[in-house]
């Protein structure tokens, strides 16, 4: 059963009267590494102040969730001039439209398939490696249902198949199943794999309820602490910010519930954490 859906991208840009609070300097001896996600490109001429804080970007291959074109189509020099690394995203189907094409005769596998080679021909259109990690947005969280895993993993063995390597950003909340049981999307990704010997994916995994998560902050928790023990990045934090899971970290958040760029108080973004500088081999 769907349980909810992760609030992943930022829309549009606010007002520059919204009050901004600001964000923590990080740590020079922080382990990891901290970068953020926006549906909105942020300008070229913003990147020099955005590099000041953080060292890699979600970049999207594909229209992002609700928007109507992708701002970032293009930009990747742009950003690898500025020493920025990538998590390289491509937005997945909900599963209303997988089951919407499958009334109209796709089959959620061929569905998958398909979304693969658009990706695949996205990144090598875009200017990315041979071995770049593509992750396929997964929104909604909970355990997948059957054609939601069709459809998935349909896409991440076609992309396994390519000179690219295949990754999933899902959500890493636990969320109460029967009996006392407990499961989140990664966890269900990975026992999928384990039991149909599956290529390994890579996970990059959300989860911003504090605790675990810090909030609005450049200085966030141990990767370790984000609940999913091989999870490559986390996003630690989303914009506009979900009041019933964040009230003990909320001061970290501006007023009006985002989290804004430092020296940038019209760039609401969401916050990620890994454990390289450039979690998708991008550069």
């Amino acid at each position: 059963m769907r349980l909810f859906a992760v609030s992943f991208t930022v829309f549009a840009f606010v007002a520059a009267a919204c009050a901004q609070q600001p964000l923590p300097h990080r740590s020079s001896s922080a382990r990891n590494y901290v970068g953020f996600d926006s549906n909105i490109y942020p300008a070229d001429s913003a990147l020099p102040v955005l590099r000041q804080h953080f060292s890699f970007v979600g970049y999207w291959l594909n229209t992002p969730p609700g928007a109507d074109l992708n701002l970032w189509a293009g930009k990747r020099d742009a950003l690898v001039r500025q020493s920025f690394g990538f998590l390289v995203l491509f937005n997945g189907r909900l599963d209303a439209q997988i089951r919407k094409e499958q009334k109209r005769g796709t089959a959620p596998a061929e569905l998958g398939r398909s979304d693969a080679t658009a990706a695949v021909a996205a990144a090598k259109r875009e200017g990315f490696p041979v071995h770049t990690i593509i992750f396929l947005d997964q929104e909604e969280g909970g355990r997948l249902l059957d054609e939601q895993a069709a459809y998935l993993f349909a896409w991440t063995e076609a992309v396994a198949r390519s000179n690219y390597l295949p990754g999933v950003y899902a959500s890493g909340q636990p969320v109460k199943e029967e009996h006392g049981h407990t499961i989140t999307t990664a966890q269900d990704i990975d026992e999928h794999v384990a039991a149909q010997h599956l290529h390994k994916i890579v996970l990059w995994v959300a989860q911003d309820p504090c605790p675990p998560s810090n909030g609005c902050t450049l200085e966030p928790p141990p990767l370790s602490h984000s609940g999913t023990p091989d999870a490559v990045a986390w996003q630690y934090s989303q914009s506009p910010r979900r009041k019933s899971i964040t009230r003990a970290c909320g001061e970290t958040y501006a007023a009006d519930g985002n989290c804004y760029a430092p020296g940038l108080p019209n760039f609401q973004l969401d916050m990620n954490e890994a454990n390289s500088s450039d979690p998708s081999h991008g550069r």
